[in-house]
């Protein structure tokens, strides 16, 4: 059984920093693309950072240069540091797999609330 762990969210004002951390569990014997996606209230979820098949990382155009993916393979962890917070990335952020075995399966996290007052 496969799980997707987020943490890190919280209430942060603008201009602040969070960083997400989300880990992959269970029978996983390799990583095809991990990331981070995100939903804001009654809009529809994006593409925030992800790495690809292979090993690049992609950034929505509203995060370049103030969000940063990283990863450590040997812990099955993907990480993201945000800077520069502004009330518009106030939103559900999740976290999102695709994994060998069962590559037809895209895994999903709960979530993590991240709120930017400002």
């Amino acid at each position: 059984q496969v799980q997707l762990v987020e943490s890190g969210g919280g209430l942060v004002q603008a201009g602040g920093s969070l960083r997400l951390s989300c880990v992959a569990s269970g029978r996983i014997f390799s990583i095809n693309s991990m990331g981070w996606y995100r939903q804001a209230p009654g809009k529809q979820r994006e593409l925030v950072a992800a790495f690809n098949s292979g090993g690049r990382a992609n950034y929505a155009d509203s995060v370049k240069g103030r969000f940063t993916i990283s990863r450590d393979n040997a812990k099955n962890t993907v990480y993201l540091q945000m800077n520069s917070l502004k009330p518009e990335d106030t939103a559900v952020y999740y976290c999102n797999a695709n994994l060998i075995p069962n590559s037809e399966i895209d895994y999903w996290g709960k979530g993590t609330l991240v709120t930017v007052s400002s």
